[in-house]
């Protein structure tokens, strides 16, 4: 699925189903809550917090997913085309940082 196709997918999702989007202001502090799930799950499985019994049901997988929806949702909100903003990105970082590592590199 490329990222064009899951902003169309999510909008349609919204209009039939979800009825209509949340405030951008509540998505982001949806954004926020599912961002912190994430970093929960990190912590206890791959850092050095100790799960609770209640957090071993939890899959990454299903919080990035949420993240990634939510994300979504504020880019439609706000007229943004997720493909073109990556890509936009990705070449900035390109150009910004092609002799950043470049001593990690060789080492």
């Amino acid at each position: 699925m490329e990222i064009k196709e899951a902003q169309e997918i999510v909008d349609q999702w919204i209009k039939t189903v979800g009825v209509r989007y949340f405030s951008e202001l509540t998505n982001m502090a949806l954004l926020t809550e599912e961002v912190g799930e994430v970093a929960r799950i990190i912590a206890r499985r791959y850092g050095d917090q100790v799960a609770k019994q209640g957090d071993l049901d939890k899959q990454l997988a299903d919080e990035l997913a949420d993240v990634l929806w939510v994300l979504i949702c504020i880019a439609n909100q706000t007229g943004i085309d997720l493909e073109e903003a990556l890509r936009r990105n990705i070449d900035k970082k390109l150009t910004r940082d092609k002799d950043r590592f470049e001593s990690l590199r060789q080492s």
